[in-house]
């Protein structure tokens, strides 16, 4: 079977039931997943589980922008697509969805229920404002600590500037259905509080007031969902939601420039990082983590595993670079094979989408900080032109080659594990395969 469709021997086996009401359902099912976060593969596998449970030969084909759905119920019935764009992370709806998927396939419950329960999961409302906003905040400080930040009013300042960014955020959503909308605003807004910073000089670590902030912006489940497409030689979906996540980091340093540059700051390249003890480097992480992870609706009480996962991970990042005298580079790889090798099972076991779970447990590698250096420097050699520095020039690309190699390192580092532990050891992730009842 290739991309969920089903082969010819496979259409000519016997069924059973009615096929509308069926595809319906997979339909249902199929979009609760794609658009909230779960990878292309178990989307699929999932739905063509649940046809199988009700005695169907289905497949299903996911697009950027749509689900289109096949079923073979004997009566010419033709496929039907709907409208589904995956620019959502809630892992809360996904475990919901695949709990209520393995009930149906398993005869706990039958159709009906099965398609109440997904309908409630469909209406779920997002995490609190409270919630979302201060974990937001909290986030965002913890990332500054990682970089070096260690004042308090600093620490305090990119909290304030990352929970009012959440706000704002919040709030366009309920006035704006653009997905870009959001990230600049909530990443101008940062760019002139750090504006402010600047010239009232209240911090030691200005910049960083204005990048914090912007650095819980960055879209890591799409990145990584689409890095996993690729790799499964999806490259249309793949492509898309790679260009999706880049256009986002794209507003995200646009918002972020152009808020600084409303007081006439610039984010200078290539700024050193202040070298964090171990055990801040941990803690902070830890937070970090326990705040993506309620960005993404994490059941509280599975959150505790990506924490404890994700300050494992950057303890070996941190002997990595501090004692072994790694790279950068190669301290995320070595810290992201660690995640790949524990999440995976994980992931699987618990029915959480891979790619949210892993990047919550990651987000404190993200080179964040280098692409908005770099974005900084494009902008001043721009506006410089032949008057630009050698050294501008090549702190730019420092800055730039910095931030790509360490993205690849962890999409490396993620994906290639997950991909040998599925295929050679297809047991341990509780991979359910598809069985046609009848």
């Amino acid at each position: 079977m290739e991309d969920g469709l089903t082969t010819d021997r496979q259409r000519s086996a016997p069924v059973q039931g009615e096929p509308a009401p069926a595809l319906d359902l997979m339909l249902l099912a199929a979009t609760l997943l794609f658009v909230n976060g779960q990878t292309t593969e178990r989307t699929i596998e999932a739905t063509v589980r649940l046809a199988g449970a009700l005695s169907f030969r289905a497949g299903l084909l996911p697009r950027w922008g749509e689900l289109s759905a096949t079923i073979d119920g004997g009566s010419g019935l033709r496929p039907e697509t709907v409208a589904a764009n995956p620019v959502s992370v809630d892992m809360g709806k996904v475990a919901a969805a695949m709990g209520v998927i393995d009930q149906l396939c398993d005869g706990r419950i039958d159709t009906e229920a099965a398609r109440a329960a997904l309908e409630a999961i469909q209406r779920r409302p997002p995490i609190t404002l409270a919630r979302f906003a201060s974990l937001a905040a909290a986030g965002a400080a913890a990332l500054a600590v990682i970089f070096g930040a260690v004042h308090l009013l600093s620490l305090v300042l990119i909290a304030l500037s990352a929970g009012a960014g959440a706000v704002l955020r919040r709030w366009l959503a309920g006035i704006s259905a653009n997905p870009f909308v959001q990230p600049f605003c909530a990443a101008l807004l940062a760019g002139a509080v750090g504006t402010v910073v600047v010239h009232l000089r209240l911090s030691s670590t200005q910049r960083l007031v204005a990048v914090c902030p912007c650095m819980v912006l960055v879209p890591g489940p799409h990145l990584l969902n689409g890095a996993i497409d690729l790799a499964r030689a999806r490259i249309a979906l793949g492509a898309s939601r790679i260009l999706y996540a880049c256009l986002i980091i794209l507003m995200i340093c646009t918002g972020l420039l152009a808020g600084l540059a409303l007081g006439g700051v610039s984010l200078p390249v290539s700024g050193p990082s202040l070298p964090v003890p171990l055990l801040y480097d941990v803690i902070a992480a830890g937070i970090a983590v326990a705040a993506y992870g309620t960005f993404f609706a994490m059941p509280w009480r599975m959150l505790p595993i990506p924490i404890l996962i994700g300050m494992l991970a950057h303890a070996a990042r941190w002997a990595t670079i501090s004692l072994a005298g790694g790279s950068v580079e190669t301290g995320a790889l070595v810290a992201c094979l660690l995640v790949g090798i524990l999440i995976t099972p994980i992931a699987d076991r618990l029915r959480l989408p891979f790619a949210a779970f892993a990047f919550a447990s990651v987000v404190s590698l993200i080179p964040g900080v280098f692409l908005f250096r770099m974005g900084g420097g494009l902008v001043e050699l721009a506006a410089l032109g032949g008057k630009a520095s050698p050294d501008l020039l090549l702190a730019t690309i420092a800055d730039g080659s910095t931030a790509i190699l360490v993205m690849l390192a962890m999409a490396l580092g993620l994906i290639f594990p997950k991909m040998l532990i599925e295929h050679f050891f297809p047991d341990i992730v509780g991979y359910r395969r598809p069985i046609v009842r009848g």
